[in-house]
């Protein structure tokens, strides 16, 4: 995979990608909120050589740092766009996990019938009638839950409560520790996502997928109400579920030969 990265005003966003030729779907690999790009090591071990790649830190995590805070959901997917469109990457199929889900959701929302397809690994609907005032009234008020508790309980619940996994587990363990020492920026970072989410949830847009989709959720998942929310949003929008026996909120870190069984289900599928 070759790193690089891509200028915005807010800073710069690094990202590896693995370019094939011919005319297949690539795949975007977008991972959740306070992860990285180590988040998609199995898939991009098991597709590399077989589609076209691309996976990002998300601007404000990891190596795509200085960032300023200060940014939406919509600018996130439209910094996606741009590189796609760098890259020379059309009709691509987005594989977002938890947060990623939803920058997939808003990249459909801001580029109709750009997509090829979208996967939503543990992640939940965008839409405002799938949550309640106060869940969205929590969501902007995170930040100081993760200023204020001990830093070593952050790292254990952030890990266990995550994956069910050893593998998962270490994986998560080590993304987090990119900022052991700087629980403020961990803090502002995750408050931030938090707000941008609600925000983005009470601009009750339609965020209509607009291609062949998947809903991959783990049976263990813990985080929130993924579970609810896939369920309500498999019934109202008709998107296929698959669950994932034994696997926690990083479903792709604790089966990844499950999940990536799938995905190539859904790609071989177009």
């Amino acid at each position: 995979m070759l790193e690089k990265y891509h200028e915005t005003s807010r800073g710069n966003i690094r990202y590896w990608v693995d370019l094939l030729p011919g005319n297949g779907p690539a795949l975007i690999f977008l991972p959740g909120l306070t992860a990285d790009h180590r988040l998609f090591d199995k898939q991009v071990d098991h597709f590399q050589g077989k589609y076209s790649l691309l996976v990002w830190d998300a601007p404000g995590h990891a190596a795509s740092w200085p960032f300023e805070l200060d940014f939406t959901l919509m600018d996130k997917a439209a910094w996606l766009g741009e590189i796609l469109a760098a890259e020379g990457l059309d009709k691509p199929v987005i594989v977002g996990q938890s947060m990623g889900g939803y920058v997939g959701q808003a990249f459909a929302q801001m580029f109709p019938g750009r997509l090829a397809g979208f996967v939503s690994i543990d992640s939940a609907p965008l839409g405002r009638e799938y949550v309640t005032a106060l869940e969205i009234w929590l969501l902007k008020r995170m930040e100081p839950v993760y200023r204020h508790y001990p830093w070593k309980w952050l790292l254990k619940s952030g890990t266990n409560g995550v994956s069910t996994t050893e593998y998962g587990r270490k994986l998560m363990r080590d993304m987090m520790l990119t900022y052991d020492g700087d629980q403020e920026r961990y803090a502002r970072l995750s408050g931030h996502g938090f707000r941008m989410l609600a925000e983005a949830m009470e601009a009750d847009l339609p965020y209509a997928i607009d291609c062949p989709a998947l809903l991959i959720c783990g049976t263990e998942d813990k985080a929130g109400s993924c579970k609810r929310y896939s369920r309500a949003w498999h019934k109202r929008a008709g998107i296929p579920l698959e669950w994932i026996e034994g696997a926690g909120h990083n479903a792709n870190t604790d089966r990844p030969e499950s999940v990536n069984v799938l995905i190539e289900g859904l790609v071989e599928a177009l």
